[in-house]
């Protein structure tokens, strides 16, 4: 195999959560009287962040209360108050059980929370295929390389055995901050434009093309 240890963001890459992140935050801005009221395009783009730094780029010169409260509202809505679906993308389930089969070492590398992922994973039955998760609550939010740093040395890989897998820049500019190798994929957040200027060594639009070349010889 090529890398024996994957690391995977969620929201995006693994599971289709914008419809349901877009609303949440939307519902929390407006329930905290921030105007204007914030478009699709605008949360989407920021689709990857941790919480505050995401909340920070949406609400331009807020303070920190505000962004505290916008914080608190979005998680109630998103853990809470949201009914709407978030399924797996077409052949995460299957794939990411090849990859595992196979000896790759995987690991989840993302802009949620500990709470929120904790939450949500076992909605989507993964997380018995994951060696180390790691959350942006715990550490410094993408693009900085901290949190991959940080997995790289729990598991002992080194940086050339590790790739990184996500749909927006803010993965795949950690990746390259940290000097790992990048790949992405095209039916997330970001245009594929976005993610073709980070230089991945592979562009997958569909989750099954990423685990055949992952698996390739």
């Amino acid at each position: 195999m090529k890398y024996p240890f994957v690391i995977f963001d969620w929201d995006g890459t693994l599971v289709d959560s914008e419809a349901r992140i877009i609303t949440s935050m939307q519902a929390a801005a407006k329930d905290y009287g921030w105007e204007p009221a914030l478009t699709d395009e605008a949360v989407r783009n920021i689709i990857g962040l941790a919480l505050p730094e995401a909340i920070r780029h949406l609400c331009q010169g807020i303070d920190d209360d505000g962004v505290e409260a916008i914080r608190n509202g979005y998680t109630h809505q998103f853990l809470e108050q949201s009914n709407l679906d978030m399924p797996l993308f077409n052949g995460v389930g299957d794939g990411l059980q090849r990859l595992k089969e196979a000896g790759c070492v995987l690991a989840v590398a993302t802009g949620k929370s500990r709470r929120g992922l904790d939450r949500v994973m076992p909605e989507v039955g993964l997380g018995a295929l994951f060696a180390h998760t790691r959350c942006a609550d715990e550490t410094l939010s993408k693009p900085d390389p901290l949190m991959l740093r940080e997995l790289l040395d729990v598991t002992g890989f080194d940086v050339r055995q590790a790739v990184m897998v996500g749909d927006t820049e803010y993965d795949l500019g950690m990746a390259k901050n940290a000097g790992m190798d990048r790949l992405a994929v095209t039916y997330g957040a970001h245009h594929p434009d976005r993610l073709q200027a980070y230089q991945p060594v592979f562009v997958a639009d569909r989750f099954e093309q990423l685990v055949d070349w992952l698996l390739r010889d």
